[in-house]
């Protein structure tokens, strides 16, 4: 298997994606949303599916709303999580814009299918955007288990076979009620849903601890867990994701009017909460951290979590005395930017320096090459540090990308260093000349 999906655990797997909600949409938006990852199997196009060939990556496959009339769609795994194709192509900062920017560029060049440009030639409405991009949204945790090459096989003729049209319903046939059904092609009566932690309703979290258990009385079968981290930047931060009663207990905006009104039902709810554990389900416990491009690695312990923020904090503190907090001038600058591509199809910015434009590289191996003078690059990776340690738990960071993160922050400092000992030296120059 490639580095790239060296987070699962077999060649040939399934993988459960238990993914936060974000966003203010309603009551439900806090069960968050499931797909399914499969190692061995790829498409030919968002609709159809095929085996995969040597070194492809599989893809993942969900249920979604309002998507060309489609029940399904699969996405290649690196599209899925950050919309772009080659895992170097990650951004190290992403805002809304670019997200934006990446998204529609990978809809236009695949997903004409099942969503076309408007009529004028624009971007479309509507749920497409889910499809892929989904690590800058939320954070996402992976329960694999293994399968085999017949299986998949037989997945995808029944897939293929069968009508995709959707019947999309949010207390039948929801996006967990399909990664329930997949999961169970697998291995049969693996997952079932709550009627009393979810009155019935298929979420993502009843299903991953369905499947926790399962695994857990099949020690035969090959099983991992799997963090995939939210993207640093200025999208907000999902948030924790929960059961339907525990949603509800958890909300003060419901559980507080109704402890009012009825005493009675508030404590019943509170019963069922207690009662069946969703509130010390943690999705994250025991699970190694995805690195984009490389294999997966154990999460950073608190100790250095805690030194790597002392030392930014420090390093920021000596630098910008009067606002310590760069990262929202970075959000502001980046804005105004214009997102585009380079020569070798890698995403940077074009920022204004003055009455010029100079080109930002946004990836790691990117970011030192372009023609923004360090400084400009050195607050890049200054709000990006600061994103990556302000998140909620240490389990979302690898030592690996914080050190490098760091390394590259440090050459910005030689750089500028060295940029202005040049420019003192010139201008000394400048100064004796007769």
């Amino acid at each position: 298997m490639l580095v790239v999906c060296a987070s699962f655990a077999s060649a040939s797997s399934a993988t459960l994606l238990l993914e936060e909600p974000y966003g203010k949409l309603g009551f439900f938006t806090a069960t968050g949303h499931a797909a399914v990852y499969l190692s061995g199997v790829c498409a030919d196009g968002p609709v159809h599916l095929r085996k995969c060939e040597p070194g492809e990556t599989g893809v993942v496959i969900s249920r979604y709303d309002g998507v060309g009339k489609y029940d399904w769609v699969a996405i290649p795994l690196i599209p899925y999580l950050y919309a772009v194709e080659r895992p170097e192509d990650v951004p190290l900062f992403a805002d809304a814009k670019m997200v934006a920017f990446l998204r529609d560029h990978y809809r236009r060049k695949y997903l004409e299918e099942v969503a076309p440009d408007r009529k004028d030639g624009g971007t479309p409405g509507g749920n497409w955007y889910e499809l892929v991009g989904t690590s800058y949204d939320r954070t996402v945790y992976g329960f694999d288990i293994e399968t085999t090459p017949a299986k998949d096989q037989a997945l995808i003729d029944q897939l293929n076979e069968s009508p995709n049209r959707s019947h999309f319903r949010t207390v039948s046939k929801n996006c967990a009620d399909f990664a329930k059904d997949i999961i169970n092609f697998y291995y049969p009566k693996a997952l079932h849903r709550s009627v009393v932690a979810d009155v019935g309703i298929t979420t993502p979290k009843q299903m991953a601890r369905t499947l926790i258990k399962y695994s857990a009385h099949h020690p035969e079968i090959q099983f991992s867990r799997l963090i995939i981290a939210q993207v640093p930047g200025s999208m907000p931060r999902s948030s924790t994701v929960h059961g339907v009663v525990e949603s509800f207990f958890k909300s003060k905006k419901y559980i507080v009017p109704s402890a009012i009104a009825s005493p009675i039902f508030a404590g019943c709810v509170a019963a069922v909460y207690v009662g069946t554990g969703a509130g010390r389900f943690e999705p994250g416990r025991d699970a190694m951290v995805f690195v984009v491009g490389g294999s997966p690695e154990p999460p950073l312990d608190r100790e250095d979590r805690r030194a790597y923020q002392l030392e930014l904090q420090h390093l920021l503190a000596n630098t910008y005395p009067a606002k310590p907090s760069v990262d929202h001038a970075w959000e502001k600058l980046q804005s105004q930017a214009i997102e585009t591509f380079d020569d070798e199809g890698h995403p940077v910015l074009q920022v204004r320096a003055g009455e010029d434009f100079v080109r930002v590289g946004l990836t790691p191996g990117t970011v030192l090459d372009g023609s923004a003078p360090p400084q400009l690059v050195r607050e890049l990776l200054e709000a990006r540090l600061q994103s990556e340690l302000r998140r909620k738990s240490a389990s979302l960071l690898t030592e690996s990308e914080i050190t490098r993160d760091w390394n590259l922050l440090q050459q910005t400092m030689d750089e500028s260093h060295t940029s202005n000992r040049a420019q003192l030296r010139s201008e000394s120059i400048r100064g004796s000349a007769p």
